[in-house]
């Protein structure tokens, strides 16, 4: 059953050279350039929500990771830890999510790992993505703080707060009168137009759970600098 699960859904979705020898490494090949490595584990409640789903989520979180440190990514793990009970439909709903996730960000997922607990060890499912990326030529920044100068300006690439509210109105089950979607994505192509566009980006930072206020004090800390917001400013939906 192991292996029909291996096979007929994760190997049939993630499809490419290296996963397809099922060895318990990947051989990635010569690659050249400096490598970047990350890890994150995904826990969302629920799994899935407007605009997204657990699988997609953990794709894109760990190629922004990369992306935003200057890395253009390339390979990923995916690990899942499953709950005794979880719907196959829902596993596959989630794992071609991924799929179609890594296949628009142009990464290949070339390694994994599942494993089963019993029902209540876990909440239906829990997923890590590990990630290398190689650095982008013309990323001459930090991936901290210290890339942070006095008189840079905070720049941000779209409303903020869609994806926190749409997944807590689908958690509480809210009921909000207008379409509110996570507009969870990967960025490594707008990343990548942006570094070969212009010049003198400092750092990047992929705004996760604490939002902009936890990034801005991250910031401040590491680059010992004060930064200034103009609430009126920030972008955000009406409706957010």
């Amino acid at each position: 059953m192991t292996h029909r699960l291996i096979e007929d859904l994760f190997v049939a979705c993630f499809d490419n050279d290296p996963l397809r020898k099922l060895s318990d490494s990947s051989i990635l090949g010569r690659c050249s350039g400096e490598a970047l490595f990350t890890t994150d584990s995904y826990v969302v409640d629920p799994i899935f929500f407007p605009g997204g789903d657990i699988g997609k989520l953990s794709v894109c979180g760990t190629v922004n990771d990369l992306a935003v440190a200057g890395a253009r990514p390339a390979f990923l793990s995916a690990g899942f830890i499953l709950e005794e009970g979880l719907l196959m439909d829902d596993l596959q709903r989630i794992v071609e999510s991924m799929a179609q996730e890594a296949k628009k960000a142009g990464v290949q997922i070339v390694t994994g790992d599942t494993k089963v607990v019993n029902r209540g060890k876990a909440d239906k499912i829990f997923i890590n993505t590990s990630g290398v990326g190689f650095l982008h030529p013309h990323f001459a920044g930090s991936a901290n703080g210290g890339g942070v100068r006095e008189g840079d300006k905070v720049i941000v690439n779209g409303n903020l707060g869609d994806h926190g509210i749409a997944v807590l109105a689908a958690r509480e089950e809210l009921e909000i009168s207008s379409q509110l979607r996570s507009d969870c994505a990967s960025l490594n192509t707008l990343i990548d137009t942006l570094l070969n566009q212009v010049e003198g980006v400092g750092m990047m930072r992929d705004l996760t759970r604490g939002g902009l206020a936890t990034v801005m004090c991250e910031l401040a800390g590491q680059g010992n600098v004060g930064i200034h917001l103009e609430e009126k400013d920030i972008p955000t939906d009406d409706q957010v």
